[in-house]
């Protein structure tokens, strides 16, 4: 048994069994991946893959026993290259951050200039994502760090921090009747057709559940993955938008108006999120707390290595 072998089961499983893509995604031949699979099945003594005459479609029950063994027998290996590396270059290297473009535009760049500041020779990552995809990649160990409102949550294997708590505003074209409307409600937002996110992102079902509860069926005319494309299409008066708080900026959204609207829409909270087991540079640490002062380092430590 070898870690390319290891290596090529997982990624069979990430390819959906697809010999092809495996050998693609490992720089290798598929005759040389289907002849590891199966002398690791003759080393084991049993069969790994349920197969359809030479393809491959699925895990016996064995596999699926060992997917899990791999999948951590491979990550503490990647846990001893990090650790090593950590203690000979404690200031250099690369972080991952997985993210959702409203965190990555409106929330990060003021943690992100202090964070490159103090490790100027850390290559940064931002990756930008839906919430699904985050937690894939803090899952295969793609990424360090993954921040987001939805889905970190719902992951047993990965260890979740409050970041900050945020609601829903409605912004308008300039000059539009419910720019100035005093004891604004629901109701009268949805008598305008409505942009705002797609379903999925950026607290959309806190949004369908305000409405659901007032009895209320609001036109959504239009949905966007960010609140960049939202405000393009609300000043061409396609329809109001319905954004973070955080993405209206009235220096810069001159075209928009900012209604007095957060109360009328639910708290959501935006969450840090690490895969337990990982082991985390000293400056992902850092990264953590610059978000979230009071998720030092020890806290972070615990509480991801914590079984879920």
């Amino acid at each position: 048994m070898n870690f390319q072998q290891l290596r090529i089961v997982r990624e069979t499983v990430r390819q959906n069994f697809n010999l092809t893509e495996v050998a693609e995604a490992l720089f290798t031949s598929q005759p040389g991946v289907s002849k590891h699979i199966k002398d690791l099945e003759d080393e084991l003594g049993v069969e790994l893959f349920v197969r359809k005459g030479k393809r491959l479609i699925g895990l016996t029950e064995p596999g699926k026993e060992l997917i899990g063994i791999v999948e951590r027998l491979l990550l503490d290996a990647q846990n001893i290259k990090q650790l090593a590396d950590q203690f000979t270059q404690k200031d250099q290297g690369q972080l991952v951050i997985a993210t959702t473009h409203t965190q990555a535009r409106y929330v990060l760049p003021k943690v992100v200039k202090v964070f490159k500041d103090a490790f100027p020779k850390v290559h940064l990552v931002l990756h930008q994502g839906s919430p699904a995809e985050i937690v894939s990649m803090l899952q295969t160990g793609q990424a360090d760090i993954g921040i987001a409102t939805e889905a970190l949550d719902t992951a047993p294997e990965i260890a979740t921090f409050p970041y900050y708590q945020w609601r829903h505003a409605l912004i308008v074209p300039k000059g539009h009747p419910l720019a100035s409307l005093k004891g604004l409600t629901l109701k009268d937002i949805a008598a305008y057709p409505i942009i705002t996110y797609h379903e999925g992102y950026t607290g959309r079902g806190q949004l369908d559940k305000a409405f659901a509860d007032e009895g209320l069926a609001p036109d959504i005319v239009m949905s966007a993955l960010d609140a960049d494309v939202i405000k393009a299409y609300v000043e061409l008066g396609l329809g109001i938008g319905i954004v973070a708080s955080m993405a209206y900026y009235a220096e810069r959204d001159t075209n928009l108006s900012l209604s007095e609207s957060e109360h009328l829409f639910r708290l959501n909270t935006t969450l840090i999120g690490v895969r337990r087991g990982h082991y985390l540079r000293g400056y992902a640490y850092k990264f953590i707390e610059l978000c979230a002062a009071e998720h030092t380092e020890a806290i972070v430590r615990q509480q991801a290595t914590q079984l879920a």
